[in-house]
């Protein structure tokens, strides 16, 4: 039962519409100071998982490899791009005419769009949560997007609580891949699984406080790529070294 993203959506659903009502009076002082606590949140979580590691060399290389294949093929670009496409369908939905509201809306909007429903975070809970019945990694980004849809909406209005649709599509697709992937893997492989994602959520932390621009969507790749090169590691190169 996928609690955790059915959880996350409707958090972002309630956020956007409290938002409406209480945007007003948050200050821009309170919301960047609650962004960057938010940043500290997502670093703790990736540490967390971080901490599980199996095999530091197989993570480290899927990180790289991730990296530069998601740099090689411009793939923030490319989520940019289909953020734009659902940008529109939202505005249809909605009956709110981005291009009137001006760029900066539009801007807001897409980020909104990514945050949700690209994120490190989500796609990294999602799989966890359809291999190992975790929810715990979507609970706790569930406390991260309640107040940040609040925040979305004193921008976008109804507008964020209608992202919460295509994010949890997106995420229950992601939750039914997992159920196909798990039998295949190891205890070490989801360890590291683990792992690579809190790395993401490290990066992604850093992002939202401002201190480096990472690379976070290039690096999205590397939660592909870890599970192989982690089981290649373990039967392969290990044994050779010991």
């Amino acid at each position: 039962m996928p609690i955790g993203i059915l959880v996350n959506a409707l958090a972002i659903f309630a956020g956007g519409l409290i938002g409406m009502k209480l945007g007003p009076q948050f200050s821009e002082h309170f919301k960047t100071n609650l962004n960057t606590t938010f940043g500290a949140c997502a670093m703790a979580m990736g540490i967390s998982s971080i901490v599980l590691m199996k095999n530091l060399p197989a993570v480290i290389l899927a990180v790289i490899l991730g990296t530069i294949f998601g740099l090689a093929i411009h793939l923030g670009d490319r989520i940019f791009a289909g953020a734009m496409v659902m940008q529109k369908g939202i505005a249809k939905l909605t009956r709110a005419g981005t291009e009137s509201q001006g760029e900066d809306y539009q801007s807001v909007l897409i980020t909104c769009i990514v945050l949700f429903c690209a994120s490190g975070s989500g796609i990294y809970g999602s799989l966890v949560s359809g291999m190992t019945g975790d929810h715990s990694i979507l609970l706790a980004k569930t406390v991260l997007d309640l107040p940040t849809a609040m925040i979305f909406s004193c921008t976008l209005g109804l507008t964020t609580a209608f992202v919460a649709i295509p994010q949890c599509i997106i995420f229950l697709l992601l939750f039914g891949l997992a159920g196909l992937i798990i039998p295949f893997c190891s205890e070490a492989m989801i360890a590291d699984f683990k792992a690579c994602g809190g790395i993401l959520l490290l990066a992604t932390g850093f992002r939202m406080i401002k201190v480096k621009e990472f690379p976070v969507a290039e690096m999205i790749p590397a939660m592909v790529l870890v599970m192989p090169i982690s089981y290649l590691w373990t039967t392969r190169v290990a044994p050779l070294l010991a």
